[in-house]
C-alpha cells in the first residue's frame, strides 16, 4: 500500500492497481487540485476544500464510486464504514457534520477523521475507531482540532501509525497552524517523506508507534 498526501485532508491510497482518493479539494483552497485516476473517492463533508470529485477521473471502466456520508460500503475487496462527527465544536457548540471513515484494506485498519473538531473523544467514536493501524489526524486548528487536542486524541486512540493532516502548507488560504505544533506536543521529530509505503507485516508494534509526515507534490 502506497499513501500520497496532497494537502488539507486529501490523500491517494493505492494497492496494486486499486486507487482510493479521499477529500479532493478545489482551487479555491489556494492549492492546485489533485488530478489522478481513482476507482473510488471518500468525501468527509460537503465543502470545496473536501468535495471536488470532478478533479478525479475514473480508473478503468465505468465511473468513480462516490462515498459521501455515513454507512457501510464495499468495493474491490475494500470495506468502508462512515459515521458522523462534528467539526469546530469549540466551547461546547457543534458546528457542521463531518464523516469519519474506517477503511479495512489489505488486512489493515485505516481511520480518516476528516475535519474532526470535537475536543473530547466521545465513547461511541472511540469504540468505532478501536485501535487503527493508521490514523489520518487533523492537527492544524481552525475548523478542526489543534495540535494540543490532536496529541491527546492520539494518545487515547493509540494507533500504530499517525499521519498528520490539515495543517499549514505553502499556498493554502486557510489559516492553520504548522505540523510542528503537533510534533512538539507529541515530543517527537520526523523527517518528511515523499510517500509512505506499508504492508501489514511492516507495521510497528503498538508500543513503537510512529508519526509519518508526508510532503505534498
Amino acid at each position: 500500500m502506497v499513501i500520497t498526501y496532497y494537502g488539507l485532508s486529501c490523500f491517494k491510497i493505492q494497492s496494486g492497481d486499486t486507487v482510493l482518493a479521499i477529500d479532493p479539494f478545489s482551487k479555491e483552497s489556494g492549492l492546485t487540485p489533485p488530478r489522478f485516476e481513482a476507482h473510488a473517492v471518500l468525501v468527509t463533508h460537503d465543502h470545496e476544500n473536501h468535495n471536488n470529485i470532478e478533479t478525479l477521473s475514473a480508473k478503468g471502466e465505468g465511473v468513480v464510486f462516490k462515498i459521501t456520508g455515513p454507512g457501510e460500503y464495499e468495493f474491490k475487496g475494500i470495506l468502508v464504514r462512515g459515521f458522523w462527527s462534528f467539526h469546530d465544536s469549540k466551547n461546547g457548540k457543534q458546528k457542521g457534520k463531518n464523516t469519519i471513515y474506517i477503511i479495512e484494506w489489505e488486512g489493515m485498519k485505516l481511520a480518516h477523521l476528516g475535519d474532526y473538531g470535537e475536543e473530547t473523544l466521545r465513547s461511541e467514536i472511540q469504540e468505532a475507531l478501536g485501535t487503527p493501524d493508521i490514523l489520518f489526524l487533523p492537527v492544524g486548528g481552525g475548523d478542526t482540532i489543534d495540535g494540543e487536542v490532536a496529541a491527546k486524541l492520539a494518545n487515547q486512540i493509540e494507533p500504530r501509525v499517525i499521519i498528520p493532516m490539515h495543517y499549514k502548507i505553502s499556498g493554502l488560504r486557510a489559516k492553520l497552524d504548522g505540523v510542528e505544533v503537533f510534533m512538539k506536543e507529541m515530543g517527537e521529530k520526523a523527517e518528511p517523506e515523499e510517500k509512505f509505503t506499508i504492508k501489514k507485516s511492516g507495521l510497528p508494534n503498538a508500543e513503537d508507534s510512529k508519526i509519518v509526515i508526508l510532503k505534498t507534490p
